[in-house]
């Protein structure tokens, strides 16, 4: 029984020390999309520093916070996860933003889709789109999903564009959904299936 115990630690540490090693790189006409889950930030929290740890995901002291809390609080709960993606830009090798699938629910294969952009500078230039048509084809192939929803604000005319741009349907208002500045705002959301990414890519 001690050996079994002892088998089985070392097989779920050497499976934790992989998962840099097992990391995903999409490939974009000017980008690298590479994939961070729970378990690649469970290893750099484990073996980097502070200091390394903000070099690999560009972030500054702020930006660091929200991973700290992640590998603190967690990333996952029971049948949900998170997937995504640093947006890399080839020529400067610079971090450009993020993109991906929280709520990630395998049994249901089902998630949410999110993306953003850094810097201003970026936006308007196509990075997103270029991003989004890769990572929902990786979603659909992939990660076995099925269904991914979108949630964004009834202001944000670009983000509708970029959803309706691959096909995703509108399916109403989650009403004063999350709060921005202390205010509780309505966010529309939208929705793509397998099926019909199918017929458009």
């Amino acid at each position: 029984m001690g050996f079994l115990h002892l088998t089985l630690i070392k097989d779920k540490y050497a499976k934790s020390m992989s998962a840099l090693e097992n990391q995903i790189t999409l490939n974009t006409d000017r980008m690298l999309l590479k994939s961070i889950t729970p378990a690649i930030i469970n290893e750099l929290f484990k073996d980097k520093n502070k200091d390394e740890i903000m070099s690999y995901f560009s972030v500054d002291e702020a930006g660091f916070q929200p991973l700290q809390s992640m590998f603190e609080q967690g990333m996952e709960a029971y049948r949900v996860t998170t997937f995504y993606f640093l947006l890399i830009d080839k020529a400067s090798n610079k971090v450009l933003g993020e993109c991906g699938f929280h709520s990630w629910n395998r049994p249901h294969q089902k998630a949410e889709l999110f993306y953003s952009l850094r810097n201003d500078t970026n936006k308007r230039k196509g990075y997103m789109s270029e991003a989004v048509e890769n990572i929902l084809n990786y979603g659909f192939t992939e990660l076995g999903l099925h269904r991914v929803a979108a949630l964004t604000a009834p202001s944000n005319d670009a983000s509708i564009a970029l959803l309706k741009k691959y096909g995703f349907f509108k399916e109403g208002i989650l009403r004063e959904d999350y709060v921005v500045n202390g205010i509780n705002e309505d966010s529309v959301c939208f929705s793509l299936l397998k099926w019909e990414w199918k017929t458009i890519s």
